[in-house]
């Protein structure tokens, strides 16, 4: 249940269309529903304007299902990540409309039974950043992480620092964006050129990318995490979803900013 239903549920309730029982019955999923081998939280939308993620890895494909249809119940987007093809399989079975993410390895589902809303407009703007294509995967990832959570993105493969021109040419559209998600493996060099280069915040997220030394990650995770330019964060190595929420958020609030000040402006 997201805080647009929770206030037109509250209304109803108000206004004599729902009893308090009813309203009663429907509150008890929040702030979680427990499946036995979950807990879904059906309250993460109301505090962080974002709803639960399923991680596939580890779960079963009917668990992953009977999650999906909880969150879907509530009228809420569904989005799991590192779904294998099982899972694909047993989703697309039990939601019709489902749409799968290939490149991001994900599926996103719309609720099943429950009219949706229309997304709001994009509010923000996050740039995602690749060193090189095989860095795409998780950069698709935290995209579609960010457009999901309502901001817009623009995307710059493949400019890594083997080919320093290929990144200055994209550079006036990076600048233009409220935060940039730096996916880069190997050395994981281009979280630190690109940050010493705009004034926008850096999320960098390492990726596995990499010939024998580069140890799965850990070489470029080290690299970001001793990065000497300022503006800089690191999340974990392909942890794609954690750097595309991250920048979504710094995204949001950006546009946030703006509008107040677009307020104050008129006001005076």
């Amino acid at each position: 249940m997201n805080e647009e239903k929770l206030k037109s549920l509250l209304e109803s309730v108000a206004e004599g269309g729902t009893s308090p029982e009813e309203a009663l019955r429907r509150l008890r999923v929040l702030p979680y529903e427990d499946l036995g081998f979950a807990r879904v939280d059906h309250h993460r939308m109301i505090r962080s304007g974002a709803p639960e993620v399923i991680f596939c890895p580890g779960k079963t494909p009917e668990q992953v299902v009977a999650i999906a249809e909880r969150i879907a119940a509530q009228g809420a987007t569904v989005f799991a990540t590192r779904a294998p093809a099982e899972v694909v399989a047993a989703v697309r079975r039990a939601f019709p409309h489902v749409e799968v993410r290939t490149e991001a390895r994900a599926v996103v589902i719309r609720g099943r039974d429950v009219p949706q809303a229309p997304p709001p407009p994009p509010s923000g703007v996050v740039a995602v950043v690749t060193a090189g294509t095989s860095d795409v995967p998780v950069a698709e990832e935290a995209a579609l992480t960010a457009e999901l959570m309502g901001v817009r993105v623009v995307r710059f493969f493949d400019v890594g620092v083997a080919g320093l021109h290929r990144l200055l040419g994209s550079l006036e559209g990076i600048r233009e964006a409220d935060a940039v998600c730096v996916i880069a493996g190997m050395e994981g060099a281009l979280a630190s050129v690109v940050g010493g280069l705009i004034e926008s915040p850096v999320i960098a997220v390492p990726t596995s990318v990499g010939y024998g030394a580069s140890f799965r990650g850990v070489s470029a995770l080290l690299t970001m995490l001793n990065c000497c330019a300022p503006g800089v964060a690191v999340v974990n190595i392909d942890n794609g979803y954690g750097g595309g929420h991250m920048a979504a958020l710094i995204a949001r609030r950006a546009a946030l900013s703006r509008v107040g000040d677009e307020v104050d402006t008129e006001g005076t």
